[in-house]
């Protein structure tokens, strides 16, 4: 099994076009912008990210960010992204990073799989540690949290709080 971790870039294409389209367009709290648009939006929205990556244009609430493709043998099967810092707005809805595995790739071990990788570049970033917002219903994001040493710091009725430690252990 062939698997890479790739950077958004604007030469992407139909592949991932079609991941997105099979990724809900909200699901647990993280939001899927390009579900339901055209090719030719999708093209459009990549340059955006290209320039989110690259602190370009930002709006006041917004900060960097890099978005990130997962594939397995050469198959598109899910994605994450990276927020470079946080605002105090991220800190209480949204965090760091989201991820989501296309619904044909659940339950294979992706979504774990996309949150070490997380980490991996939080800690090139020189970020030593990460937030995670995910809804309290959100079963399965909470054990990939968990599962990749996260601790719960916090939790409201929406959402429970985890902290990672990007450290690396020795």
């Amino acid at each position: 099994m062939k698997i890479e971790f790739r950077q958004l870039s604007s030469d992407d294409g139909k592949d991932i076009y079609d991941m997105l389209q099979e990724i809900p367009r909200d699901e647990n709290g993280f939001t899927n912008n390009v579900n339901g648009k055209t090719f030719e939006e999708f093209k459009q929205w990549l340059l955006r990210q290209e320039e989110i990556a690259n602190g370009i244009g930002l709006e006041d609430w917004m900060v960097s960010s890099n978005t990130y493709w997962l594939y397995v043998d050469n198959v598109p099967v899910g994605m994450g992204k990276l927020r470079h810092c946080l605002t105090d707005k991220l800190r209480e809805e949204g965090g760091h990073c989201g991820y989501a595995v296309r619904t044909s790739q659940r339950n294979k071990g992706y979504g774990n799989f996309i949150m070490r990788r997380l980490i991996e570049k939080a800690r090139e970033r020189n970020i030593d540690k990460l937030l995670l917002t995910i809804q309290i219903s959100n079963i399965p994001s909470l054990k990939v949290a968990l599962s990749c040493s996260g601790k719960i710091e916090r939790s409201s009725e929406q959402r429970h709080y985890i902290w990672i430690d990007v450290e690396e252990k020795s």
